[in-house]
């Protein structure tokens, strides 16, 4: 509405400008005056056909790159900044000093983040455009519409178009690498569960494929042929025997965390938890109860990575049940003999009961507590914690997700 009128008025102005030139040519005459009535119009003109200068119809195309790799060639993990790369062209024959282009990145959570640039067009009216993204949360994301506006050389009038260049793309949580899950190996013949027994995660020597190398993999197992031909490491995989079925729950309970960091450390967790499974070809599920209770039934089939992972895409801590009631509610997912990875910072009774209660349901309940700013180190604030590993259960304290394997691969938390 303001520019409306600021527009309005510019003309009004020039109008007037324009009577008043004409005026002193009818009634003052002479050379000087003619002149500066010929030199008015022909910037009147300039003016008036800045409006056909084609910025309307402006078009272009967009390439996001993550190093060296185009976003379709590349999983983007949280953290990662992309570099953006605009290509236009504009139609037409009119000359344009300038473009200015703003650009709009929306994720799904309702965050904006706005970029602009400019750049002058080339004799063929064309010019790109390179920017860097800050470093992208977990999420989906899609850009807006990308606005070209340009100004005349007085600056009096803007001119503006748009062009839709995007594909939605995916960010996914944070994931650290696990070599190795000693726990889950021994299966429940230690001293965390008397109702089930399994059989072991042994290696087998069948090679199964072939995987991105992972720090303090031997020597012996790197693919020397396949490290050769892509130029990256890359180590043996062996076929394994078979697994427990795992289920790893997250907890959503809003009260439990005290912000948004902490949420994202489960949520990375989680996600690396059952990358570790994946990875192995393991059984493996997922619980989470929220704002709406989802669930994902232990299974070792292909879609099963990628229907979780959207699912840890969109995720938030919208729940307003506690952790003992949420497990209750999902308990149909866990079937007896089976590991149930437990991801929350809630401590205290709450976290006691679903232990226990899950221990009772014949399943070899695991803790992965996340270290809260509230977690004080006295003798009455963790009794809870000595209770469990008292009772035998598997307790891991992390604070970052760096912690995670060395937890898990050392055994006993």
């Amino acid at each position: 509405m303001l520019t409306a009128k600021a527009t309005m008025f510019r003309w009004r102005l020039i109008g007037l400008v324009y009577i008043s030139s004409l005026l002193f040519v009818l009634f003052q005459g002479g050379k000087t005056s003619f002149m500066l009535f010929c030199i008015f119009n022909v910037l009147l003109i300039y003016l008036v056909f800045g409006r056909w200068s084609g910025i309307a119809d402006v078009t272009g195309d967009r390439r996001l790159q993550n190093g060296t790799s185009t976003t379709a060639e590349q999983s983007l993990s949280a953290g990662t900044r992309l570099e953006v790369n605009l290509s236009m062209q504009i139609p037409g024959f009119w000359p344009i000093p300038y473009v200015l282009v703003r650009d709009r990145l929306a994720s799904n959570n309702g965050n904006v983040i706005p970029f602009e640039a400019s750049f002058v067009p080339n004799y063929r009216r064309s010019g790109n455009v390179h920017y860097l993204t800050p470093p992208l949360e977990r999420g989906v994301y899609k850009f807006e519409s990308t606005e070209c506006s340009t100004r005349d050389i007085f600056g009096l009038f803007e001119h503006k178009g748009s062009f839709e260049s995007s594909e939605p793309f995916t960010v996914y949580p944070r994931m650290v690498a696990i070599r190795q899950w000693k726990q889950l190996k021994r299966g429940a013949k230690g001293p965390y569960s008397t109702s089930a027994s399994r059989l072991s995660a042994k290696e087998t020597t069948q090679i199964n494929g072939v995987r991105e190398y992972i720090y303090g993999d031997r020597l012996s197992r790197i693919h020397w042929n396949a490290t050769a031909k892509t130029g990256q490491w890359k180590s043996k995989e062996f076929e394994r025997e078979s697994l427990p079925k795992t289920v790893v729950m997250l907890d959503r309970y809003a009260g439990a965390y005290d912000n948004r960091d902490q949420f994202e450390l489960a949520v990375s967790a989680a996600a690396s938890l059952l990358e570790f499974g994946f990875r192995r070809a393991t059984a493996i599920g997922l619980i989470s109860v929220g704002a709406k209770s989802e669930g994902f039934s232990p299974k070792a089939a292909g879609d099963q990575r990628d229907l979780v992972m959207n699912h840890l895409v969109r995720v938030q801590a919208d729940g307003d049940q506690p952790l003992y009631r949420a497990i209750r509610q999902s308990s149909n997912l866990a079937s007896a003999g089976s590991f149930v990875v437990i991801v929350s910072p809630q401590v205290g009774e709450e976290t006691v009961r679903a232990m226990e209660w899950l221990n009772r349901s014949g399943v070899v309940p695991v803790l992965i507590h996340l270290k809260r700013k509230a977690f004080v180190a006295d003798l009455r604030g963790n009794e809870w914690l000595r209770l469990l590993q008292k009772s035998g259960f598997a307790v891991h304290t992390i604070s970052a997700l760096q912690e995670l394997p060395d937890a898990l691969e050392g055994g006993l938390g």
